[in-house]
Formats: structure tokens, C-alpha cells, sequence
């Protein structure tokens, strides 16, 4: 597995995954009570930490890559995606420092939006378009890749 497909699948990793949470769950309510140092340390550090371990230190991620999370991001996580995600994060952040209830939740949904909706809709993600085509042989689907 090469390194921008490691990058691409340690998103799923369980230890990731709680690595997020757990660090927006204990920073917002930092930054909440003013403590920008705290809570941006507590938000940013953590997920760091934890992208690094699993991308150089863990064996696992050709499971994830096989199973049906990993079709769903090599199909539906694009850098768009990824983007829209990363704006949700940003508007948690600002939301919370401006003690703003209804922005930390537009910003959570903003995230869960990021992570399902998708460009499921776009011709690009439909089978035979150009960018399901640029996929390297054993990820392109087929008769016998269900």
C-alpha cells in the first residue's frame, strides 16, 4: 500500500476516529471557557499524533482498505469531501469561541454531511466515469469486485 493510500484509509481507523472525538469533545468545551491554547493544543495535537501512528505504524489498514468503509472512501471521500469536513471542524472551533450553541451544531452537521452525503450524485462517481477509471486495477470495480 502506497502513501496517499494510507493517508486515505487511516481516516477510518478506529484509532483515529476516537482520537477525533474524543479531542473535539474535551477541546470545545475548552475553548467554550476561554482557554483558546488549551482547547486548540487539545484539538489539533491529539488527531496529529494519531494520523502519524496509524499511516507509519500500523498493519491494518489493507483490512480496512478491503472491507465496506473502505469502498465507501475510495469511492465517496474526495478532497472536496475532505474539505467540507475540515470547514464543519472550523465552524465547531469558531462556534465554541464565540460560545455560539447553534454554530458548534451547525458545524458538527456540517461534518456528518461531509462524511455521508458524498459526491454520489456527481457523473464522476457513476461506474466508467474518468474518475473510477484512474483507479489502479485490483480498486476498479468489475464483475468479479463486489
Amino acid at each position: 500500500m502506497d502513501t496517499a493510500d494510507r493517508v486515505l484509509y487511516h481516516q477510518i481507523h478506529p484509532v483515529k476516529l476516537g482520537t477525533d472525538l474524543v479531542a473535539e469533545l474535551v477541546s470545545l468545551p475548552l475553548l467554550w471557557r476561554r482557554r483558546y491554547r488549551t482547547g486548540l493544543a487539545v484539538h489539533f495535537l491529539p488527531p496529529i499524533v494519531a494520523s502519524a501512528v496509524v499511516t507509519r505504524w500500523t498493519n491494518d489498514l489493507e483490512r480496512i482498505r478491503d472491507s465496506p468503509a473502505g469502498r465507501y472512501v475510495r469511492t465517496e471521500m474526495t478532497p472536496a469531501m475532505q474539505a467540507v469536513r475540515l470547514a464543519g471542524d472550523g465552524l465547531t472551533i469558531v462556534g465554541a469561541w464565540r460560545r455560539r450553541p447553534g454554530l458548534v451544531a451547525l458545524g458538527a452537521l456540517v461534518v456528518i454531511a461531509g462524511w455521508t452525503i458524498g459526491p454520489r450524485a456527481a457523473p464522476s462517481a457513476r461506474p466508467g466515469s474518468r474518475r473510477l477509471m484512474n483507479l489502479p486495477m485490483r480498486d476498479r470495480p468489475g464483475p468479479d469486485r463486489r
